[in-house]
């Protein structure tokens, strides 16, 4: 299939990229030229600007994938595109919009007969290789029409054990994918996914923070241990039950420099985590660990600790997020 994609990241470059490789054809740009030429060079075709990229797709519907940071410059790109595309056409949303952004503009352009899809795309840097888990919300004839590309972005079932009891569940979940729902389903479920990254970074990152305090010297000196983090992050990679990705990364940063020396713990939030608690006090659903991870990224903008060493590790690791200055 032929599919635009506009905005060249971290991650909608090697979208870009993993699409070719299975045979997909792309039409490629970007505000940074250089982006653009090395896409061109790996096989997509670059264009000149976003109604050079509508032009240059062939068929009907064309579809286009929009991978830019949610707010003003998504909003303002998907506006334009609906000035250019056709009826039946599908603009696709993969970053991370606020859902009921997503609500609003389906309405906007089922009203000028396009049709839009809100997918939530998780994988960050690591996505070419090891694919992208996408959640999707949109309309059923949209997302069956693009179940090609959606397939060879996801990670597909690899190596992990089958679940049993599965019959008559959606087979494209064990795939890496889903069709969440109607619009602003699929950016609502990789909300909540976020939301709960917060926590489980949270709490392994306060474990470390524990572990590398046990040598403290207001501790009785038969009761420190001066543990080596690296190698316990390693053991737990090993059949614990902790294991997880997120271990994976800060075992790899914790054995680069077991200090964590080159962060300074300044945690960012991008947004998910906020929108996560506004919904759990919309549901009046309790959310404590998930509020109090958020409230601590606030925080570390102004004190910081190990832990926030060890969460900036891992936001490195998986999506390649660097952290902002400390703030004044």
């Amino acid at each position: 299939m032929q599919i635009g994609v506009f905005g060249l990241g971290r991650m909608g470059a090697n979208i870009s990229r993993r699409l070719m490789r299975a045979g997909h054809s792309t039409v490629v740009w970007d505000a940074n030229p250089a982006s653009v030429q090395g896409l061109g060079a790996d096989g997509a075709t670059p264009a000149s600007g976003l109604a050079d990229v509508v032009a240059k797709l062939s068929g009907s519907p064309r579809a286009v994938w929009v991978m830019l940071p949610h707010g003003k410059i998504t909003e303002d790109t998907i506006a334009q595109l609906a000035g250019m595309m056709s009826k039946g056409d599908i603009i696709i949303d993969g970053g991370n919009t606020y859902y009921k952004d997503d609500v609003r503009r389906g309405k906007e352009l089922a009203a000028k007969g396009l049709r839009y899809l809100d997918v939530g795309t998780s994988g960050g840097v690591w996505g070419l290789e090891r694919g992208y888990c996408l959640m999707i919300g949109g309309d059923k004839d949209a997302v069956d029409h693009l179940d090609p590309i959606f397939k060879a972005l996801a990670p597909g079932i690899g190596s992990i054990e089958r679940t049993g009891n599965r019959d008559g569940h959606d087979p494209r979940a064990e795939h890496g994918y889903i069709h969440a729902g109607p619009i602003g389903a699929g950016h609502f479920v990789k909300m909540i996914h976020n939301g709960i990254e917060y926590g489980m970074m949270q709490a392994m990152a306060e474990g470390f923070d524990i572990l590398k305090n046990r040598a403290s010297p207001k501790l009785p000196a038969d009761e420190r241990f001066d543990l080596n983090m690296a190698d316990i992050a390693e053991v737990w990679r090993r059949g614990s039950v902790v294991t997880s990705w997120l271990l994976d990364l800060t075992s790899a940063a914790l054995a680069k420099d077991g200090e964590l020396s080159s962060f300074s713990g300044v945690v960012e939030d991008s947004g998910e985590g906020r929108w996560t608690v506004e919904a759990a006090i919309e549901e009046a659903v309790p959310a404590e660990v998930l509020a109090a991870s958020l409230f601590v990224r606030f925080r570390s903008r102004q004190d910081h600790t190990f832990a926030e060493k060890v969460l900036s590790a891992m936001r490195f690791g998986f999506g390649g997020h660097v952290e902002a200055p400390a703030k004044a």
